[in-house]
């Protein structure tokens, strides 16, 4: 049991954080929108480019967890 410890703690705490992120991306581009609709292409491209940097946190994490859990 205790040796499944360490990737399950790398890949809660690698999971978490870009999750708050992708959050808060999101919320603040859609109260963005809501401002200004008019921008709203503009906002939506910088907003899933900034999800997928996040996102690549949260891989990145994974990768970590599986090279702890195998090697």
């Amino acid at each position: 049991m205790l040796e499944n410890l360490p990737p399950v703690i790398a890949i809660s705490i690698g999971g978490i954080g870009p999750a708050i992120a992708i959050g808060m991306i999101v919320k603040s581009a859609l109260e963005a929108i809501g401002r200004n609709p008019e921008a709203g292409s503009q906002i939506q491209t910088a907003m899933i480019l900034g999800v997928a940097f996040a996102e690549a946190i949260a891989i990145y994490s994974l990768v970590v967890a599986l090279i702890v859990k195998f090697v």
